[in-house]
Protein backbone atom coordinates (compact mmCIF):
# COMPACT_ATOMS: atom_id res chain seq x y z
CA UNK A 1 0.00 0.00 0.00
CA UNK A 2 1.39 3.41 -0.93
CA UNK A 3 2.13 6.05 1.68
CA UNK A 4 -0.72 8.47 2.43
CA UNK A 5 -0.80 11.67 0.42
CA UNK A 6 -0.49 14.55 2.83
CA UNK A 7 0.48 17.51 0.68
CA UNK A 8 -1.75 20.54 0.51
CA UNK A 9 -2.54 22.13 -2.83
CA UNK A 10 -1.71 25.82 -3.12
CA UNK A 11 -3.55 28.12 -5.52
CA UNK A 12 -1.62 31.08 -6.83
CA UNK A 13 -3.09 34.51 -7.29
CA UNK A 14 -5.98 34.44 -9.69
CA UNK A 15 -6.62 30.77 -9.03
CA UNK A 16 -3.76 29.28 -11.06
CA UNK A 17 -2.25 26.07 -9.74
CA UNK A 18 1.27 25.90 -8.44
CA UNK A 19 3.73 23.11 -9.34
CA UNK A 20 3.07 23.21 -13.06
CA UNK A 21 -0.63 22.44 -12.70
CA UNK A 22 -0.15 19.27 -10.65
CA UNK A 23 -2.73 19.11 -7.91
CA UNK A 24 -0.64 17.10 -5.48
CA UNK A 25 2.88 17.43 -6.85
CA UNK A 26 4.18 14.07 -8.00
CA UNK A 27 2.02 11.02 -7.47
CA UNK A 28 1.00 8.46 -10.04
CA UNK A 29 -0.06 8.82 -13.65
CA UNK A 30 -3.73 9.35 -14.55
CA UNK A 31 -5.68 6.26 -13.58
CA UNK A 32 -8.92 6.32 -15.50
CA UNK A 33 -8.66 2.57 -15.87
CA UNK A 34 -8.84 2.29 -12.08
CA UNK A 35 -12.23 3.99 -11.90
CA UNK A 36 -15.25 1.74 -11.49
CA UNK A 37 -16.57 1.30 -15.05
CA UNK A 38 -19.78 3.19 -15.59
CA UNK A 39 -21.37 0.13 -17.14
CA UNK A 40 -20.71 -1.87 -13.98
CA UNK A 41 -22.23 0.88 -11.83
CA UNK A 42 -25.25 1.08 -14.11
CA UNK A 43 -25.68 -2.68 -13.77
CA UNK A 44 -25.75 -2.32 -9.99
CA UNK A 45 -28.36 0.42 -10.30
CA UNK A 46 -30.48 -1.80 -12.53
CA UNK A 47 -30.32 -4.60 -9.97
CA UNK A 48 -31.41 -2.24 -7.19
CA UNK A 49 -34.30 -0.84 -9.22
CA UNK A 50 -35.54 -4.32 -10.05
CA UNK A 51 -36.04 -4.93 -6.33
CA UNK A 52 -37.83 -1.64 -5.67
CA UNK A 53 -41.57 -1.90 -6.27
CA UNK A 54 -43.98 0.71 -4.90
CA UNK A 55 -46.90 -0.80 -2.99
CA UNK A 56 -50.29 -1.22 -4.65
CA UNK A 57 -53.57 -0.50 -2.88
CA UNK A 58 -57.12 -1.79 -3.33
CA UNK A 59 -59.67 0.48 -4.98
CA UNK A 60 -61.28 1.50 -1.70
CA UNK A 61 -61.53 5.16 -0.68
CA UNK A 62 -62.18 6.64 2.76
CA UNK A 63 -62.78 10.40 2.91
CA UNK A 64 -61.73 11.76 6.32
CA UNK A 65 -64.59 14.26 6.28
CA UNK A 66 -67.03 11.33 6.48
CA UNK A 67 -65.37 10.45 9.79
CA UNK A 68 -65.78 13.97 11.20
CA UNK A 69 -62.72 15.86 9.94
CA UNK A 70 -63.31 19.51 9.07
CA UNK A 71 -60.79 21.49 7.02
CA UNK A 72 -61.46 24.81 8.74
CA UNK A 73 -57.98 25.24 10.30
CA UNK A 74 -59.60 25.11 13.73
CA UNK A 75 -61.26 21.75 14.41
CA UNK A 76 -59.07 19.04 15.95
CA UNK A 77 -59.21 16.27 13.34
CA UNK A 78 -56.89 13.78 15.06
CA UNK A 79 -59.60 11.29 16.03
CA UNK A 80 -61.33 11.51 12.64
CA UNK A 81 -58.13 10.85 10.67
CA UNK A 82 -57.27 7.96 12.98
CA UNK A 83 -60.72 6.44 12.54
CA UNK A 84 -60.47 6.64 8.75
CA UNK A 85 -57.05 4.94 8.78
CA UNK A 86 -58.31 2.17 11.09
CA UNK A 87 -61.39 1.59 8.92
CA UNK A 88 -59.29 1.39 5.75
CA UNK A 89 -56.80 -0.98 7.35
CA UNK A 90 -59.56 -3.14 8.80
CA UNK A 91 -61.21 -3.53 5.40
CA UNK A 92 -57.99 -4.84 3.87
CA UNK A 93 -56.43 -1.58 2.74
CA UNK A 94 -57.04 1.25 0.31
CA UNK A 95 -56.81 5.02 0.25
CA UNK A 96 -57.59 7.48 3.05
CA UNK A 97 -58.41 10.75 1.29
CA UNK A 98 -57.83 14.22 2.72
CA UNK A 99 -59.67 16.71 0.48
CA UNK A 100 -58.69 20.35 0.07
CA UNK A 101 -58.71 22.27 3.34
CA UNK A 102 -56.64 22.93 6.43
CA UNK A 103 -56.91 20.14 8.97
CA UNK A 104 -55.55 20.60 12.49
CA UNK A 105 -54.21 17.34 13.89
CA UNK A 106 -51.90 15.64 16.32
CA UNK A 107 -49.97 12.44 15.62
CA UNK A 108 -51.08 10.42 12.58
CA UNK A 109 -50.16 6.72 12.75
CA UNK A 110 -50.23 4.77 9.49
CA UNK A 111 -51.23 1.10 9.32
CA UNK A 112 -50.51 -1.62 6.79
CA UNK A 113 -52.29 -1.38 3.47
CA UNK A 114 -53.10 2.33 3.83
CA UNK A 115 -52.30 5.11 1.37
CA UNK A 116 -52.84 8.50 3.01
CA UNK A 117 -53.75 10.57 -0.03
CA UNK A 118 -53.62 14.37 0.28
CA UNK A 119 -55.50 16.03 -2.53
CA UNK A 120 -54.25 19.29 -3.99
CA UNK A 121 -54.97 22.06 -1.50
CA UNK A 122 -55.07 19.68 1.46
CA UNK A 123 -52.88 20.61 4.41
CA UNK A 124 -52.36 18.70 7.61
CA UNK A 125 -51.49 21.46 10.09
CA UNK A 126 -49.80 19.72 13.01
CA UNK A 127 -50.40 20.77 16.59
CA UNK A 128 -47.70 22.82 18.32
CA UNK A 129 -48.56 21.14 21.64
CA UNK A 130 -46.05 18.37 22.52
CA UNK A 131 -48.83 16.48 24.33
CA UNK A 132 -50.43 15.82 20.92
CA UNK A 133 -47.55 13.38 20.21
CA UNK A 134 -47.94 11.20 23.28
CA UNK A 135 -47.85 8.41 24.30
CA UNK A 136 -44.20 7.84 23.45
CA UNK A 137 -43.25 5.48 20.62
CA UNK A 138 -40.18 3.48 19.64
CA UNK A 139 -37.92 5.75 17.62
CA UNK A 140 -34.33 6.53 16.72
CA UNK A 141 -33.09 9.94 17.77
CA UNK A 142 -29.97 11.03 15.90
CA UNK A 143 -28.92 7.41 15.49
CA UNK A 144 -29.76 6.15 19.00
CA UNK A 145 -32.86 4.10 19.81
CA UNK A 146 -35.22 5.23 22.55
CA UNK A 147 -38.85 6.00 23.32
CA UNK A 148 -39.86 9.58 22.63
CA UNK A 149 -42.59 11.79 21.24
CA UNK A 150 -44.21 10.30 18.15
CA UNK A 151 -43.22 11.66 14.78
CA UNK A 152 -46.07 13.73 13.41
CA UNK A 153 -46.71 10.99 10.83
CA UNK A 154 -45.45 7.65 12.12
CA UNK A 155 -45.57 3.94 11.37
CA UNK A 156 -43.85 1.01 13.07
CA UNK A 157 -43.51 -2.47 11.63
CA UNK A 158 -46.08 -1.89 8.87
CA UNK A 159 -46.19 -3.14 5.26
CA UNK A 160 -47.50 -1.41 2.16
CA UNK A 161 -47.84 2.17 3.42
CA UNK A 162 -47.90 5.38 1.42
CA UNK A 163 -48.44 9.12 1.57
CA UNK A 164 -49.36 10.48 -1.84
CA UNK A 165 -50.98 13.42 -3.59
CA UNK A 166 -50.27 17.11 -4.02
CA UNK A 167 -51.07 18.18 -0.46
CA UNK A 168 -48.86 19.30 2.41
CA UNK A 169 -47.65 18.08 5.77
CA UNK A 170 -47.02 21.31 7.69
CA UNK A 171 -45.04 20.77 10.90
CA UNK A 172 -45.59 24.40 11.95
CA UNK A 173 -42.32 24.45 13.88
CA UNK A 174 -40.88 27.91 14.49
CA UNK A 175 -38.63 29.85 16.83
CA UNK A 176 -41.03 29.47 19.76
CA UNK A 177 -42.28 25.93 19.05
CA UNK A 178 -39.82 23.02 18.85
CA UNK A 179 -36.85 24.90 17.38
CA UNK A 180 -36.32 26.69 20.70
CA UNK A 181 -35.44 23.30 22.23
CA UNK A 182 -32.11 23.27 20.39
CA UNK A 183 -30.24 25.79 22.50
CA UNK A 184 -30.36 29.01 24.41
CA UNK A 185 -31.63 29.20 27.98
CA UNK A 186 -32.95 26.02 29.61
CA UNK A 187 -34.95 23.95 29.13
CA UNK A 188 -33.37 22.59 25.96
CA UNK A 189 -32.35 19.27 24.43
CA UNK A 190 -28.71 19.33 25.56
CA UNK A 191 -29.06 17.39 28.85
CA UNK A 192 -31.40 14.82 27.26
CA UNK A 193 -29.07 14.20 24.32
CA UNK A 194 -26.19 13.65 26.74
CA UNK A 195 -28.29 11.31 28.87
CA UNK A 196 -29.42 9.26 25.86
CA UNK A 197 -25.86 8.82 24.61
CA UNK A 198 -24.74 7.77 28.10
CA UNK A 199 -27.59 5.25 28.32
CA UNK A 200 -26.58 3.69 25.01
CA UNK A 201 -22.88 3.62 25.92
CA UNK A 202 -23.58 1.84 29.23
CA UNK A 203 -26.00 -0.69 27.73
CA UNK A 204 -29.26 0.56 29.21
CA UNK A 205 -32.03 -1.46 27.48
CA UNK A 206 -33.93 0.50 24.85
CA UNK A 207 -37.23 0.03 26.70
CA UNK A 208 -35.75 1.92 29.63
CA UNK A 209 -34.62 4.90 27.56
CA UNK A 210 -37.91 6.77 27.93
CA UNK A 211 -38.15 10.47 27.13
CA UNK A 212 -41.24 12.37 25.93
CA UNK A 213 -43.11 14.48 28.50
CA UNK A 214 -40.74 16.55 30.63
CA UNK A 215 -37.92 16.05 28.13
CA UNK A 216 -36.78 17.96 25.08
CA UNK A 217 -35.82 15.59 22.28
CA UNK A 218 -37.56 16.89 19.16
CA UNK A 219 -39.62 14.49 17.00
CA UNK A 220 -39.35 14.06 13.24
CA UNK A 221 -42.09 15.25 10.95
CA UNK A 222 -42.36 11.86 9.24
CA UNK A 223 -40.77 8.63 10.48
CA UNK A 224 -41.40 5.14 9.13
CA UNK A 225 -39.71 2.64 11.44
CA UNK A 226 -39.09 -0.99 10.43
CA UNK A 227 -41.56 -0.82 7.55
CA UNK A 228 -41.54 -2.63 4.23
CA UNK A 229 -42.84 -1.41 0.86
CA UNK A 230 -43.04 2.35 1.39
CA UNK A 231 -44.12 5.06 -1.05
CA UNK A 232 -43.98 8.85 -0.66
CA UNK A 233 -45.18 10.51 -3.84
CA UNK A 234 -45.92 14.14 -4.72
CA UNK A 235 -46.38 15.59 -1.25
CA UNK A 236 -44.80 18.70 0.25
CA UNK A 237 -43.35 18.67 3.76
CA UNK A 238 -42.66 21.90 5.60
CA UNK A 239 -41.13 23.18 8.85
CA UNK A 240 -40.32 20.04 10.80
CA UNK A 241 -39.09 20.17 14.41
CA UNK A 242 -35.93 18.37 13.16
CA UNK A 243 -35.37 15.81 10.35
CA UNK A 244 -38.26 15.98 7.88
CA UNK A 245 -38.47 12.51 6.27
CA UNK A 246 -36.82 9.69 8.21
CA UNK A 247 -37.23 6.08 7.08
CA UNK A 248 -35.51 3.83 9.66
CA UNK A 249 -34.64 0.16 9.15
CA UNK A 250 -37.02 0.02 6.17
CA UNK A 251 -36.85 -2.04 2.99
CA UNK A 252 -38.16 -1.16 -0.48
CA UNK A 253 -38.65 2.62 -0.20
CA UNK A 254 -39.70 4.92 -3.05
CA UNK A 255 -39.62 8.70 -2.51
CA UNK A 256 -40.51 10.57 -5.69
CA UNK A 257 -41.74 14.02 -6.63
CA UNK A 258 -41.56 15.17 -3.02
CA UNK A 259 -40.86 18.80 -2.06
CA UNK A 260 -39.09 19.54 1.21
CA UNK A 261 -39.53 23.23 2.11
CA UNK A 262 -37.83 23.64 5.46
CA UNK A 263 -34.80 25.95 5.10
CA UNK A 264 -35.03 27.84 8.36
CA UNK A 265 -34.99 25.24 11.11
CA UNK A 266 -32.07 23.66 12.98
CA UNK A 267 -31.15 20.06 12.05
CA UNK A 268 -33.91 20.16 9.46
CA UNK A 269 -32.50 17.45 7.18
CA UNK A 270 -34.65 16.78 4.15
CA UNK A 271 -34.63 13.02 3.53
CA UNK A 272 -32.59 10.76 5.84
CA UNK A 273 -32.77 7.03 5.02
CA UNK A 274 -31.21 5.38 8.07
CA UNK A 275 -30.20 1.71 7.99
CA UNK A 276 -32.54 1.20 5.01
CA UNK A 277 -32.12 -1.20 2.09
CA UNK A 278 -33.29 -0.63 -1.50
CA UNK A 279 -34.18 3.05 -1.62
CA UNK A 280 -35.09 5.21 -4.62
CA UNK A 281 -35.20 9.00 -4.24
CA UNK A 282 -36.10 10.70 -7.52
CA UNK A 283 -37.50 13.96 -8.89
CA UNK A 284 -37.49 15.63 -5.47
CA UNK A 285 -36.90 19.32 -4.68
CA UNK A 286 -35.22 19.97 -1.34
CA UNK A 287 -34.34 23.11 0.61
CA UNK A 288 -33.41 22.64 4.26
CA UNK A 289 -31.60 24.04 7.27
CA UNK A 290 -29.25 21.03 7.22
CA UNK A 291 -28.40 18.20 4.81
CA UNK A 292 -30.75 17.72 1.86
CA UNK A 293 -30.33 13.93 1.56
CA UNK A 294 -28.32 12.16 4.27
CA UNK A 295 -27.67 8.42 4.49
CA UNK A 296 -27.20 7.23 8.06
CA UNK A 297 -26.83 3.96 9.97
CA UNK A 298 -26.83 4.60 13.71
CA UNK A 299 -24.51 6.37 16.11
CA UNK A 300 -21.59 5.04 18.14
CA UNK A 301 -22.36 2.20 20.59
CA UNK A 302 -26.04 1.95 19.70
CA UNK A 303 -25.35 1.97 15.96
CA UNK A 304 -22.88 -0.87 16.43
CA UNK A 305 -25.42 -2.78 18.53
CA UNK A 306 -28.08 -2.60 15.81
CA UNK A 307 -25.41 -2.95 13.10
CA UNK A 308 -27.54 -2.47 9.98
CA UNK A 309 -26.10 -0.45 7.08
CA UNK A 310 -27.72 2.01 4.75
CA UNK A 311 -27.28 0.11 1.51
CA UNK A 312 -28.41 -0.05 -2.11
CA UNK A 313 -29.86 3.38 -2.84
CA UNK A 314 -30.33 5.54 -5.94
CA UNK A 315 -30.75 9.33 -5.86
CA UNK A 316 -31.55 10.75 -9.27
CA UNK A 317 -33.01 13.82 -11.00
CA UNK A 318 -33.31 15.81 -7.79
CA UNK A 319 -32.87 19.54 -7.17
CA UNK A 320 -31.14 20.71 -3.99
CA UNK A 321 -31.05 24.34 -2.84
CA UNK A 322 -30.30 25.43 0.75
CA UNK A 323 -28.54 22.89 2.97
CA UNK A 324 -25.32 21.91 4.69
CA UNK A 325 -24.85 19.21 2.05
CA UNK A 326 -26.61 18.14 -1.14
CA UNK A 327 -26.08 14.39 -0.81
CA UNK A 328 -24.39 13.29 2.41
CA UNK A 329 -23.28 10.17 4.24
CA UNK A 330 -23.07 10.59 8.00
CA UNK A 331 -22.30 11.62 10.51
CA UNK A 332 -24.12 8.61 12.01
CA UNK A 333 -22.26 5.86 10.12
CA UNK A 334 -21.71 3.14 12.73
CA UNK A 335 -23.62 0.48 10.80
CA UNK A 336 -22.02 1.39 7.47
CA UNK A 337 -23.12 3.23 4.31
CA UNK A 338 -22.52 1.37 1.08
CA UNK A 339 -23.61 1.10 -2.55
CA UNK A 340 -25.11 4.58 -2.91
CA UNK A 341 -25.57 5.94 -6.46
CA UNK A 342 -26.26 9.60 -7.30
CA UNK A 343 -27.23 10.54 -10.85
CA UNK A 344 -28.28 13.68 -12.76
CA UNK A 345 -28.92 16.05 -9.85
CA UNK A 346 -28.78 19.86 -9.77
CA UNK A 347 -27.56 21.75 -6.72
CA UNK A 348 -27.23 25.50 -6.21
CA UNK A 349 -27.77 28.14 -3.56
CA UNK A 350 -25.72 30.77 -1.73
CA UNK A 351 -26.81 28.75 1.34
CA UNK A 352 -25.75 25.36 -0.02
CA UNK A 353 -22.51 24.70 1.81
CA UNK A 354 -21.36 21.53 0.05
CA UNK A 355 -22.57 19.35 -2.81
CA UNK A 356 -21.20 15.92 -1.85
CA UNK A 357 -20.29 15.37 1.80
CA UNK A 358 -19.09 12.36 3.79
CA UNK A 359 -18.57 13.02 7.50
CA UNK A 360 -17.55 10.72 10.33
CA UNK A 361 -15.01 10.37 13.14
CA UNK A 362 -13.17 7.68 15.15
CA UNK A 363 -16.06 7.28 17.61
CA UNK A 364 -18.45 6.26 14.83
CA UNK A 365 -16.84 3.30 13.05
CA UNK A 366 -18.55 1.64 10.10
CA UNK A 367 -17.60 1.17 6.46
CA UNK A 368 -18.43 3.86 3.91
CA UNK A 369 -17.75 2.46 0.46
CA UNK A 370 -18.89 2.33 -3.15
CA UNK A 371 -20.40 5.82 -3.23
CA UNK A 372 -20.77 6.59 -6.94
CA UNK A 373 -21.76 10.09 -8.10
CA UNK A 374 -22.19 11.03 -11.78
CA UNK A 375 -23.56 13.95 -13.79
CA UNK A 376 -24.18 16.43 -10.98
CA UNK A 377 -24.37 20.13 -11.84
CA UNK A 378 -23.53 22.63 -9.10
CA UNK A 379 -24.27 26.29 -9.71
CA UNK A 380 -23.15 27.91 -6.48
CA UNK A 381 -21.83 26.42 -3.27
CA UNK A 382 -20.72 28.27 -0.14
CA UNK A 383 -17.86 26.00 0.99
CA UNK A 384 -16.06 22.94 -0.38
CA UNK A 385 -17.88 21.27 -3.25
CA UNK A 386 -16.67 17.80 -2.26
CA UNK A 387 -15.94 17.21 1.41
CA UNK A 388 -14.86 13.89 2.93
CA UNK A 389 -13.70 14.29 6.53
CA UNK A 390 -12.97 11.93 9.40
CA UNK A 391 -12.73 14.61 12.09
CA UNK A 392 -16.42 15.46 12.33
CA UNK A 393 -17.26 17.47 15.48
CA UNK A 394 -13.48 17.92 15.94
CA UNK A 395 -13.07 14.31 17.12
CA UNK A 396 -9.73 12.92 15.91
CA UNK A 397 -9.11 9.99 18.27
CA UNK A 398 -11.25 7.03 19.21
CA UNK A 399 -11.54 3.26 19.25
CA UNK A 400 -13.71 2.92 16.13
CA UNK A 401 -12.10 4.53 13.09
CA UNK A 402 -14.41 4.44 10.05
CA UNK A 403 -13.27 2.70 6.87
CA UNK A 404 -13.86 5.09 3.96
CA UNK A 405 -12.88 3.93 0.48
CA UNK A 406 -13.96 3.65 -3.15
CA UNK A 407 -15.66 6.99 -3.65
CA UNK A 408 -16.16 7.84 -7.34
CA UNK A 409 -17.27 11.24 -8.64
CA UNK A 410 -17.60 11.65 -12.40
CA UNK A 411 -18.80 14.51 -14.63
CA UNK A 412 -19.38 16.92 -11.79
CA UNK A 413 -19.48 20.55 -12.98
CA UNK A 414 -19.29 23.58 -10.70
CA UNK A 415 -19.86 27.21 -11.67
CA UNK A 416 -18.69 28.83 -8.44
CA UNK A 417 -17.43 27.83 -4.99
CA UNK A 418 -14.65 28.77 -2.57
CA UNK A 419 -12.97 25.34 -2.66
CA UNK A 420 -13.18 22.26 -4.86
CA UNK A 421 -11.95 19.56 -2.46
CA UNK A 422 -11.68 19.17 1.30
CA UNK A 423 -10.39 15.63 1.94
CA UNK A 424 -9.28 14.94 5.50
CA UNK A 425 -8.29 11.44 6.53
CA UNK A 426 -6.44 10.72 9.76
CA UNK A 427 -2.80 9.74 10.10
CA UNK A 428 -3.73 6.23 11.25
CA UNK A 429 -6.95 6.07 9.24
CA UNK A 430 -6.47 7.49 5.74
CA UNK A 431 -9.15 7.90 3.13
CA UNK A 432 -8.60 5.39 0.32
CA UNK A 433 -9.40 5.21 -3.37
CA UNK A 434 -11.03 8.59 -3.94
CA UNK A 435 -11.51 8.97 -7.70
CA UNK A 436 -12.59 12.06 -9.64
CA UNK A 437 -13.16 11.70 -13.37
CA UNK A 438 -14.08 14.35 -15.96
CA UNK A 439 -14.92 17.03 -13.39
CA UNK A 440 -14.75 20.80 -13.84
CA UNK A 441 -14.57 23.38 -11.06
CA UNK A 442 -14.77 27.06 -12.07
CA UNK A 443 -14.47 30.29 -10.07
CA UNK A 444 -12.60 28.56 -7.24
CA UNK A 445 -10.99 31.08 -4.87
CA UNK A 446 -9.37 29.02 -2.11
CA UNK A 447 -6.84 26.17 -2.05
CA UNK A 448 -7.92 22.59 -1.77
CA UNK A 449 -7.08 20.75 1.43
CA UNK A 450 -5.98 17.15 1.01
CA UNK A 451 -4.53 15.30 3.99
CA UNK A 452 -4.01 11.58 4.65
CA UNK A 453 -5.43 10.21 1.42
CA UNK A 454 -4.23 7.01 -0.24
CA UNK A 455 -4.86 6.41 -3.94
CA UNK A 456 -6.37 9.75 -4.89
CA UNK A 457 -6.96 9.59 -8.64
CA UNK A 458 -7.70 12.70 -10.68
CA UNK A 459 -8.47 12.04 -14.32
CA UNK A 460 -9.50 14.89 -16.64
CA UNK A 461 -10.16 17.20 -13.71
CA UNK A 462 -10.07 20.95 -14.34
CA UNK A 463 -9.88 23.75 -11.78
CA UNK A 464 -10.20 27.33 -13.01
CA UNK A 465 -9.39 26.18 -16.53
CA UNK A 466 -6.21 24.30 -15.60
CA UNK A 467 -6.08 20.53 -15.89
CA UNK A 468 -4.88 19.00 -12.62
CA UNK A 469 -4.62 15.27 -13.26
CA UNK A 470 -2.21 13.34 -11.07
Amino acid sequence: MSAPLRRRTVLLAGGALAAGGSLLGGGTAPAAAGLAPEAAADAQIAEILLRIRPPQFPDRWYDVTRFGAVGDDTTDCTAAIRAAIEACHGAGGGHVVVPAGDYRTGAVHLLSGVDLHLEQGARLAFSQDPAAYLPVVATRYEGTECYNYSAFVYAYGQRDVAITGQGMLDGRADATHWWDWTGGPPPNEGPDKTLLIQMAATGVPVEDRVFGAGHYLRPNLLQLNRCENVLLDGITVKDSPMWNIHPVLCRNVTIRGVTVDSPNGPNNDGIDPESCTDVLIEDCTISTGDDCVAFKSGKDADGRRVNVPARYAVVRNCVMADGNGGVTAGSETSGGVMDIFVRDCTMSSPHLERAIRIKSNPDRGGTIANIDVRRVSVGQAADSVVEIVLNYANVTTGAYPPDVHDITISRLTVASAPRALNLLGLADDPLRAIHLHQCRFDAITEPNVITNVEDLQLDQVWINGARVDN
